[in-house]
């Protein structure tokens, strides 16, 4: 059964917004000429080959018994976008994956499968651990992302398919949300149906608080003042906007903080309010993924749910102090620079975590591999020499 949703009138396209004196229109138009950042970008780049490692683990983890034919996963390759083939992915790799002998079927000749090595098997064990400790963050987050939404319902397959950006649970629609019934539940079809969706319960004004807000309300404890939600905007070294765009950013700033928890449907999709209100969603999308960083296509996915025009991708170039948009890698990723500081992420998630021991996991092996591959260049050394040797005295006994 298809779970009903709520549908709100749409916002009329006529001008208002605190007397800026602002459309739709201008505020598209207006210009900001994009800079590379060296430091984002590496950022991005030096994770290229915690990617690769880590999709190919997931398409064995995601198959029945976890174990997969490697001809199939060499068939799978450019899906993965894995720059070599699998074995040579492996060879690097020692103690991730291993290969094994098995059959395709009951009468057929043996082919080598692949399973998760003696590395991995013990990094999921400590990631089954930190998901335990840290299971109240990955609760909060899935709350948010459905609150943040419109309707309050946002279709399972879509959180389903961005769970590695946020840190959710490979299983969080059958294990997580029964666990919460007072936050969330699944209506409509079962989990993996097209018709599966995933509704808001009951409010929780603590979810309901950005990380903007939060931070406004730790800034007043300290100071003893009170302190308005504000974004904090970081301009690289060297960047200067126009006067035109100067002018607006300066009055935009000035314009009242929009929660993206409020309710939204009543702003005029053409007013400064609903560019202020999706900074601050997009703001706290970035905040709540784990790396602080999530490729565009990925938010556009939610464009529907979260209020988003076709062209929100505008808004993280005309905002280039809060947001950056890397080409790294042939995609788009935009990137929260206030969680980074010359390239390095600074506003550490707590399951970070996971990727850090990951990544620990696949240093280890390569230092293995290294030093497998200094052994072998040794040892032919050192029969390059011995052949020289007999050579030299064969050459000396015939004389």
């Amino acid at each position: 059964m298809m779970f009903p949703l709520k549908r709100r009138a749409s916002a009329s396209p006529t001008l208002v917004g605190l007397g800026l004196g602002f459309s739709f229109r201008l505020i598209s138009s207006l210009k900001v000429s994009w800079r590379k950042d060296p430091h984002l970008d590496s950022a991005i780049d030096s994770d290229k080959r915690y990617r690769h490692c880590s999709r190919l683990v997931r398409e064995v983890l995601n198959s029945p018994n976890h174990s997969l034919p490697l001809s199939h996963l060499d068939r799978r390759r450019h899906r993965l976008r894995l720059p070599v083939r699998v074995s040579s992915l492996l060879s690097r790799n020692p103690g991730l994956l291993e290969t094994h002998l098995s059959r395709l079927r009951p009468n057929s000749q043996p082919v080598p499968f692949v399973r998760p090595g003696h590395r991995l098997r013990r990094y999921l064990l400590d990631e089954a651990r930190i998901r335990a400790e840290h299971e109240p963050i990955a609760l909060s987050k899935l709350c948010k992302l459905v609150m943040m939404s419109k309707d309050r319902v946002v279709r399972a397959e879509k959180l389903q398919n961005v769970r590695r950006d946020f840190g959710l649970p490979d299983d969080f629609l059958c294990n997580l949300i029964p666990k919460y019934p007072q936050f969330l539940e699944l209506v409509g079809g079962a989990p993996g149906e097209s018709d599966c969706f995933v509704k808001l319960v009951g409010w929780n004004d603590e979810f309901a608080k950005s990380a903007i807000e939060g931070r406004a309300e730790e800034e007043s404890a300290l100071t003893g003042f009170s302190i308005a939600p504000r974004f904090d905007v970081r301009l690289p070294k060297g960047f200067h906007l126009r006067k035109e765009m100067r002018e607006w950013a300066r009055d935009w700033m000035e314009m009242p903080y929009v929660s993206p928890y409020s309710d939204a449907s009543g702003l005029d999709k053409a007013s400064p309010e609903m560019e202020k209100r999706s900074v601050g969603l997009l703001h706290e999308v970035l905040s709540l993924s784990v790396l602080r960083r999530v490729p565009v296509p990925t938010i556009g996915k939610f464009a529907e749910e979260f209020l988003l025009s076709n062209a929100f991708s505008g808004v993280f170039l005309r905002h280039p102090g809060i947001f950056y948009v890397s080409l790294k890698g042939g995609v788009e990723t935009a990137v929260l620079r206030e969680a980074y500081e010359e390239g390095r992420l600074v506003d550490r998630d707590p399951l970070l975590e996971m990727k850090e021991r990951f990544e620990e996991m696949l240093m280890e092996g390569w230092r293995e591999w290294r030093e497998g591959e200094r052994e072998k260049r040794e040892l032919m050394q050192r029969k390059m020499e011995a052949v020289a040797v007999d050579v030299g005295d064969v050459e000396v006994a015939e004389e």
